[in-house]
């Protein structure tokens, strides 16, 4: 958000629309910082970040008069630096240019799988948030996810997109975004439950119904870990 005292993002467009390169500096300055971070973690590499960074607002002043503000302006810029990044991932893995839907398609049942690590955790979600090794340990999981499930996790839990604002930067459907995301939250939970979890009050996998209610702790905590990282970056 911007700093108080200073104009809106909405103020700036307006501004940059009307000629002022003055105006649209400012939104760089404003922005570029998470765009290099979204960037980063979607593509791996400092140096594709930088590319990315310097490729979505390049792309964003030469379409700026094309803007007609449906979403917001930090919305539009995060569609264009997610596109930019993953078409740039793509390429340095060598892959071919297919639509994300390709890439995860369901499994044969077309079930989300159930964690087989289910335990309380040693420490509280607060208190690991505030140590460097957990912001490495969050950074590590995050870039282990599925390339597609990565893209959504962090444009839907780390950007803060709407549902639909996602499916509309990623180009694929609403319920995919769903799905995508819940495979997301849930490998990142056992993967910071193997490490945090407390192995003295394990429960047993496939043993759901009755560790229910102990399970939705544990994803709550872990929600609340993810996000209390998230909104230190």
């Amino acid at each position: 958000m911007p700093d108080h005292g200073y104009p809106d993002d909405q103020e700036l467009v307006n501004n940059a629309k009307a000629g002022d390169l003055a105006a649209f500096e400012t939104l760089v300055k404003r922005h570029e910082r998470r765009i290099y971070g979204l960037a980063r973690r979607l593509t791996g590499s400092e140096e594709d970040a930088q590319d990315v960074t310097q490729q979505t607002f390049l792309s964003a002043v030469k379409n700026l008069a094309g803007f007609r503000e449906k979403a917001a302006f930090s919305t539009w810029l995060t569609t264009i630096a997610a596109n930019a990044a993953l078409k740039i991932a793509r390429k340095r893995r060598g892959l071919p240019t297919i639509s994300l839907d390709q890439a995860t398609a369901p499994d044969e049942q077309g079930q989300i799988p159930h964690p087989e690590y289910i335990a309380d955790w040693r420490e509280t979600p607060d208190r690991l948030a505030q140590r460097a090794e957990t912001h490495r340990l969050l950074d590590s999981v995050i870039a282990e996810l599925n390339p597609a499930h990565r893209a959504v996790f962090l444009l839907r839990d780390s950007e803060g997109l709407s549902v639909s604002d996602t499916a509309r930067a990623l180009k694929i459907s609403e319920a995919n975004v769903k799905v995508r995301l819940l495979r997301a939250r849930l490998q990142l939970r056992e993967r910071l439950t193997r490490v945090f979890g407390d192995e003295q009050r394990r429960y047993a996998p496939g043993a759901h119904a009755a560790a229910t209610h102990a399970q939705k702790q544990v994803n709550d905590r872990c929600n609340r870990n993810l996000t209390l990282r998230e909104n230190r970056l």
